[in-house]
């Protein structure tokens, strides 16, 4: 993109920002009284373009994925675990279904890479790549082409969204071991400190998380990440060290933002995909609303490198894309408010 087109593209955001807020002024409100959702609701604006968005229908997409490097003890739980969690998701009793339901979204699974696959089902998408990745501690996670076939997955996933009038769509994971994987992608494209992401995931392993974070420090040492276009380091972060289901959300993450949605992104592991997708697309983030702050404590130190502030704090760490299925209403009320909502009559205030 030329420099004029950037600056033109720079100057007819700010315009419309502009027209935004002062749509937001002239609601039949003292100006400024709700708060952060007129700041989300200004994002919003952005996102569809206008100052009276129809975002449609909202969904939340759940990736699962098994990872090799859960053999080094990293973790409480055996990977038999995430197709468990998975098989409960497609049943429609899981944490995420519950909570969905309380917001009235549907929820899809996709399986990324779970170690063995699940039975047909409505509400599963089969975009296995591989039955879990390789252990990272000892070898590249995925081969390139395994690599390039999650983004891509990701990609096509959200097509299938354009094609439902979906303009909401949340994003969750289920895969044990990926707490690890998405530590180590994060130190390697924000280069905060390592132990500062390292926690306990689904629950702190038998041998501590001294020993997880020991393993993902040799793991780093493993792979000589070399210098690259920031798109081509990125790829090669993912290679090394992701999860199928990270990878692929960080391409459906990419064509969500390109194809004009709301991407609302849920925990530690979605945001770690999100400053991929970011990398290798930029302005993903643009389109990001983040549902909350998880527990899990190096989420605090992502949301603060990226500046932005969650929607919700509640002290979750279930993953799933629960905190997304939470955040979902208050998103609609944003679009509503703009869309719906009375205006004071005369002119709108300065």
């Amino acid at each position: 993109m030329s420099t004029s087109i950037a600056s033109e593209g720079t100057k007819s955001r700010a315009l419309l920002s502009d027209k935004i807020k002062a749509h937001i002024r002239g609601k039949a409100k003292p100006v400024g009284s709700l708060g952060r959702l007129e700041e989300l609701a200004v994002q919003i604006g952005l996102i569809a373009g206008t100052t009276t968005p129809d975002l449609g229908e909202a969904r939340i997409m759940v990736f699962a994925g098994d990872h090799g490097i859960t053999a080094e003890g990293v973790t409480a739980y055996p990977s038999v675990v995430s197709g468990e969690i998975a098989k409960l998701v497609l049943a429609g009793s899981a944490g995420v279904n519950v909570l969905a339901r309380a917001s009235g979204v549907r929820v899809e699974l996709v399986d990324a890479g779970l170690l063995a696959p699940l039975p047909h089902h409505e509400a599963m998408i089969d975009y296995r790549v591989g039955p879990g990745t390789r252990n990272a501690r000892r070898e590249p996670a995925m081969s390139v082409e395994q690599c390039k076939a999650a983004i891509d997955a990701g990609r096509a996933l959200d097509a299938r969204l354009g094609e439902s009038n979906i303009g909401i769509v949340g994003y969750g994971e289920i895969g044990i071991g990926n707490t690890s994987a998405a530590s180590v992608i994060a130190h390697s494209l924000t280069g905060i400190d390592l132990r500062t992401l390292v926690g306990p995931g689904a629950g702190a392993p038998a041998l501590g998380l001294e020993h997880k974070y020991e393993v993902l420090r040799e793991t780093l040492a493993r792979a000589a990440i070399g210098p690259s276009t920031e798109a081509g380091r990125t790829f090669e972060v993912l290679r090394q060290f992701g999860g199928f289901e990270i990878v692929m959300m960080a391409g459906a993450m990419t064509a969500a933002a390109a194809a004009g949605r709301v991407i609302v992104v849920d925990g530690f592991i979605s945001t770690a995909g999100a400053i991929a997708a970011e990398a290798l697309h930029p302005g993903t983030l643009d389109n990001c609303v983040f549902a909350h702050c998880s527990a899990e404590p190096g989420h605090a130190a992502l949301l603060h490198h990226l500046r932005v502030q969650p929607l919700l704090e509640l002290q979750m760490r279930l993953g799933e894309g629960t905190g997304a299925a939470l955040a979902i209403p208050i998103v609609r009320a944003a679009e509503l408010m703009l869309r719906e909502m009375a205006d004071l009559p005369g002119e709108h205030p300065a």
